[in-house]
C-alpha cells in the first residue's frame, strides 16, 4: 500500500497508542487499529484492558455493549467475555465453551497514554517504549496538556510524512506557527536504532502569529526546532524561541518552549487514530496556544485527507518528485518498511 511496497501495511509488532489514559474509564470505547475493532474499558481495581470488539457470535461490536465487573458483555445476546478475551458466559446454555474467545492485547497506561501491542504477545517489551525523561514529559519547568483524539481520514504514512517534513510550515501553518525559514533553513537528520530526528537553528526571521497570541511583543526571533520519531507511530516535536544573537538586551535568551507529541496509530487502510498533547514553559499562555493549535490540527488534517483523496482518484500512481525536504520522511519510510519485512518473514501473530 502507498507508499510501501505492495503487500506492506504496518508494523505489528510494536507500541502504538490506542487512547490517552483519560479516555477510557468503565464504559466500553471502541476504536479500530491496524484494520481490526477493539474495545478498551477498565476493570474493577481501574487497570485498563484491550480485547477483540467483534463478538464472535454474531459479530455485533463489543464497544457497543456494556462492562459488568471485569466483564465485557455483548449487547445482542449477552455474552460474556473476561479480561483476558475468553468467553465466560453464555445465558442461552450451562457452560461457555474454551473455543469461544476473543483476542486480549497487551496494554500499558505509560505517561498520559495507552499503548497497545498487536502483534504476537510474546515480544511485548515494555523497554521499546519512548523513555519520558528523553522525550521531556518529565520536564519540571514544563506544563503539559492533552488535546484529544482525532479519527483522519487518510493513511497513517501521510501523517508520518507530514510529521517528518516541517518544510511545510511557513505555508500550510503560515498564519499561525510557521514562517519561510521553516523551509529555506538546512535541516540536520540523525538516525539512532527505531529512532530518527530532525533539526533546524532558524536565525532571526520574523516571529509567527502565535507568539503575539502567547503575549510576547518580538518581532525577530531565532528558534531551534524539529521532532522525533520512535518508530512505528510516535513523533515529538519541539520549538524553542530565543531571542536573536544580536538582541541588544538579552542576545540569545530563550523566551519560550514548545513541546508537541503526537500520536499515529493506523484505523484502518485508509483512516488513522491521531493523538495531540502539548507542553508550555509558560503556562499561562495554554488557552491562546490550543486555540492556535487547533488551527493547526485542521490545516494537518485538510492537507493529508486531500492527498488521500487524490491517491484513491488515481488509479496507477506516478513517480513522486522527490526535493531536498524529503529527506527525513523517505528515510522514516525505509525504517518502517525494513521491520515490516522483518515481519513478513517471521511470519508473525497479531491483529
Amino acid at each position: 500500500m502507498y507508499p510501501f511496497r505492495q503487500g506492506s501495511f504496518a508494523i505489528r509488532n510494536g507500541w502504538y497508542i490506542a487512547a490517552f489514559a483519560s479516555e477510557v474509564g468503565k464504559e466500553p470505547l471502541a476504536r479500530n487499529i491496524l484494520g481490526s475493532p477493539v474495545v478498551l474499558y477498565r476493570k474493577m481495581d481501574g487497570a485498563a484492558v484491550a480485547v477483540g470488539g467483534r463478538c464472535p457470535h454474531r459479530h455485533f461490536p463489543l464497544g457497543a455493549s456494556r462492562v459488568n465487573g471485569d466483564d465485557i458483555v455483548c449487547g445482542y445476546h449477552g455474552l460474556s467475555f473476561g479480561p483476558d478475551g475468553q468467553c465466560v458466559h453464555v445465558p442461552s446454555q450451562n457452560s461457555a465453551p474454551r473455543s469461544f474467545k476473543i483476542p486480549a492485547y497487551p496494554l500499558v497506561e505509560y505517561g498520559p497514554w495507552l499503548w497497545i501491542w498487536p502483534g504476537d504477545p510474546e515480544k511485548a517489551d515494555q523497554d521499546l517504549l519512548p523513555n519520558l525523561d528523553e522525550i521531556g514529559l518529565n520536564d519540571p519547568c514544563m506544563t503539559f496538556r492533552t488535546l484529544g483524539s482525532h479519527l483522519v481520514k487518510a493513511r497513517y504514512q501521510l501523517i508520518n510524512d507530514n510529521l517528518l517534513d516541517l518544510s511545510h510550515l511557513g505555508f500550510l501553518h503560515g498564519n499561525t506557527i510557521g514562517t519561510p525559514e521553516n523551509s529555506s533553513t538546512p535541516e540536520e537528520v540523525r538516525k539512532r536504532g527505531n529512532y530518527l530526528e530532525t533539526r533546524r537553528m532558524i536565525r532571526n526571521c520574523e516571529a509567527p502569529p502565535v507568539l503575539k497570541a502567547r503575549g510576547y511583543e518580538v518581532s525577530r526571533i531565532d528558534r531551534d526546532t524539529g521532532g522525533g520519531f520512535y518508530i512505528p507511530g510516535f513523533h515529538t516535536t519541539f520549538g524553542d524561541t530565543l531571542f536573536p544573537e544580536d538582541h541588544e538586551i538579552s542576545p540569545g535568551q530563550v523566551i519560550a518552549k514548545t513541546r508537541v507529541y503526537h500520536g499515529v496509530t493506523p484505523a484502518t487502510s485508509t483512516t488513522s487514530n491521531y493523538f495531540f498533547a502539548v507542553g508550555l514553559s509558560d503556562p499561562d499562555s495554554f488557552d491562546a496556544m490550543v486555540a492556535f493549535l487547533g488551527k493547526v490540527i485542521e490545516e494537518d488534517k485538510f492537507a493529508v485527507e486531500e492527498v488521500e483523496k487524490m491517491l484513491q482518484l488515481v488509479s496507477e500512481l506516478p513517480s513522486e518528485l522527490l526535493i531536498k525536504s524529503d529527506h527525513a520522511a523517505v528515510e522514516g519510510r525505509r525504517m518502517l518498511q525494513a521491520a515490516m519485512d522483518v515481519e513478513a518473514t517471521a511470519c508473525p501473530q497479531g491483529l
